[in-house]
């Protein structure tokens, strides 16, 4: 059981890590400027001269603390934005990649369903999903002891539980773009500008007539300031963005087991 999730999986491991250490160094980066960027300016000072869509895209609350600096600098970019877009490429590839090159027709041949294919495909998206999640905290933890600062863990531990559902959320966007379109290149682009343009659609409606429409993004459901800063957990968003994968993904398995490879 799970053999293709498993060989799929193995082949991600390389790519996972490599993507963790440079994160892990953009954080000890952040980090270790915090000290001397907040003993030589107000940084909430300079917040309230940011142009207020900037502030509600970023949901910029404080950077005075380390918290507040974390869910500007660090999770709100890297977290939200390059890692959504990541996880939307990537599984953008999962399927198309194997079709454009021919490979889908060897795995087809084995006593394998075209869902089950699918479903393990997504299921190899865990490896990435799991090395970012349980390095991070860890780096967030060595950072800030290093430069003597406190920081609320628990907080932390739960921005990146909650990040789980969002990033399946892209990844589910990049799964369906997967089956519907042969070339990966092509499916690859389209998931990452789908989640991009969901992420500018949420930031512009804000606080207009068309907020609703915001409610298809899901950056709308994964706010990291919330978490970090205030110490609000949004369950029902991460509940939202889980059902949400689900229906992606299982739309993605209907459309691959009735089109032709």
């Amino acid at each position: 059981m799970l053999e293709i999730a498993r060989y799929d999986g193995r082949k991600r491991l390389t790519g996972a890590l490599a993507m963790t250490v440079g994160i892990a160094a953009l954080t000890a980066m952040y980090v270790g400027l915090f000290p001397s960027i907040t003993s030589a300016a107000n940084l909430d000072e300079i917040i309230a001269a940011y142009p207020p869509a900037f502030r509600e895209a970023f949901d910029i609350r404080t950077m005075n603390t380390i918290e507040g600096f974390l869910a500007t600098q660090l999770y709100a970019f890297a977290w939200v934005i390059l890692l959504g877009l990541y996880f939307a490429y990537a599984a953008a590839g999962l399927v198309a990649a194997d079709v454009e090159r021919g490979r889908m027709d060897m795995t087809l041949s084995l006593p394998v369903s075209r869902g089950r294919v699918v479903l393990e495909k997504f299921a190899s998206l865990s490896v990435p999903l799991f090395v970012a999640n349980a390095a991070m905290p860890v780096v967030v933890f060595v950072s800030t002891l290093a430069i003597g600062e406190e920081v609320a863990m628990e907080r932390v531990l739960m921005a990146h539980v909650l990040s789980v559902p969002y990033l399946l959320a892209c990844a589910g966007i990049g799964l369906l773009a997967s089956v519907v379109v042969d070339r990966a290149s092509v499916a690859q682009r389209a998931a990452a500008g789908a989640v991009f343009a969901l992420f500018l659609v949420e930031s512009v409606v804000a606080g207009t007539d068309l907020e609703p429409l915001g409610a298809l993004s899901p950056t709308r459901y994964y706010v990291p300031s919330e978490i970090l800063v205030d110490g609000t957990y949004d369950l029902a968003g991460a509940a939202a963005l889980l059902a949400g994968t689900a229906v992606l993904v299982l739309l993605s398995r209907e459309w691959f087991r009735r089109r032709d490879v």
